[in-house]
C-alpha cells in the first residue's frame, strides 16, 4: 500500500499522522504545502474546506488524520 501525506509545517496532526504511519512500518510519501504544491493546489483537489492533514492510500482519498487512523484500525495496521 502507499499512502500519501499532504502536510503543512507547524500542523500537530500532520506530525501524528506521519508518526503513526511509521510506527506501523508503512510506505508513505509527504508533500509540503509551499514545497510541492500550494494553497490553490491543494483545495482544488480536496475542496475549499479541507484541512491538514490529508492523506490518501494507492489514489484514494482517506482524508485527514482522525479519518486515516479509523481506516489503519479497520484494516489491523495499528
Amino acid at each position: 500500500m502507499n499512502f500519501t501525506v499532504y502536510s503543512k509545517d507547524g500542523c500537530p496532526f500532520c506530525s501524528k499522522v506521519k508518526q503513526v504511519l511509521q510506527l506501523a512500518n508503512l510506505n508513505f510519501v509527504v508533500y509540503d504545502l509551499g514545497k510541492d504544491f500550494n494553497h490553490k493546489a491543494f483545495y482544488e483537489e480536496f475542496g475549499s474546506k479541507s484541512t491538514f492533514p490529508q492523506v490518501t492510500v494507492n489514489g484514494k482519498k482517506l482524508g485527514g488524520c482522525t479519518e486515516t487512523v479509523k481506516y489503519l484500525r479497520s484494516h489491523n495496521f495499528v
